[in-house]
């Protein structure tokens, strides 16, 4: 009779205390870093595909496109969006064969919280594409990238740039969790990471057809890049700093809400 009543105390989920303070985060955080160390070519392609970028764009169109040789101080804030898009795209990936693999399903029977998991992913991701992004620039800057940015205006370039990074990396997490598995979750970040080439990134919106200027101006993209080069390069951005935070607040919360809601209901976690 004690054995049994032991069988049954266990198997009571009211029972099973939850991981105190942040130490589940920490925990999953670990785990994701770890499976990016030993997944090198992801990282080395999320660094390597945004600078042949800035290569091909300076080097072989950027006479075209400025004869003066200025044209790498109008594309690099560009490709840093695009590097953070690379980055975090992977993150989709990785959730998504969690998914697959059914660890999710094991995670959830151990007294952890569900947001963990997402957070554990994030985190990781985010410190990864930081360290992305600060080669890029570091690249662009022995290519000619002269910015005139104070110190205070690289901590808020450096800001903004960690705010946008979370929220498309919880964006991409959803997205994995969304996704019946990982080449779909892979298919559809695909799609977002066009969005730079449709807004100021590489060419000024008013040099696009009337029809996509819009389209261009209106997106999210468009103000976070004008905000970073008005910030790096002493710009006028007028209101584009106020939209760039709003976007990429409006981006973060709707991530975050959508994702806990696709994990609770993914993983059976009420």
């Amino acid at each position: 009779m004690t054995t049994a009543l032991a069988a049954v105390t266990a198997s009571t989920p009211s029972v099973r205390p939850k991981l105190r303070g942040l130490t589940a985060e920490f925990v999953f955080v670990g785990r994701s870093l770890r499976h990016s160390l030993r997944d090198g070519e992801s990282l080395l392609m999320a660094i390597m595909l945004p600078v042949m970028l800035m290569l091909m764009f300076t080097w072989v169109f950027g006479g075209a496109l400025d004869p003066s040789g200025g044209y790498v101080d109008y594309v690099v804030p560009g490709i840093i969006l695009t590097c953070a898009g690379f980055g975090a795209s992977s993150t989709g990936v990785y959730v998504a064969n969690d998914m697959r693999a059914g660890i999710i399903d094991r995670f959830r029977t151990m007294p952890v919280r569900s947001g963990a998991v997402l957070t554990g992913h994030v985190v990781s991701s985010l410190a990864r594409n930081l360290v992305a992004t600060a080669i890029v620039i570091g690249v662009g800057v022995l290519v000619g990238f002269r910015p005139t940015a104070t110190f205070g205006e690289w901590l808020l370039t450096a800001v903004l740039i960690t705010l946008y990074l979370l929220a498309i990396t919880y964006l991409f997490a959803a997205i994995g969790l969304a996704a019946g598995s990982p080449e779909g979750a892979n298919g559809y970040g695909f799609i977002l990471l066009f969005l730079p080439y449709l807004s100021s990134a590489f060419v000024p919106v008013e040099s696009m057809p009337n029809w996509l200027q819009p389209v261009a101006e209106y997106q999210p993209i468009t103000p976070i890049i004008e905000t970073i080069r008005s910030l790096l390069m002493g710009t006028d951005a007028g209101m584009q700093p106020l939209w760039a935070v709003l976007w990429c607040a409006g981006i973060l919360l709707v991530a975050t809400v959508w994702g806990g809601w696709l994990f609770r209901r993914k993983a059976g976690q009420r």
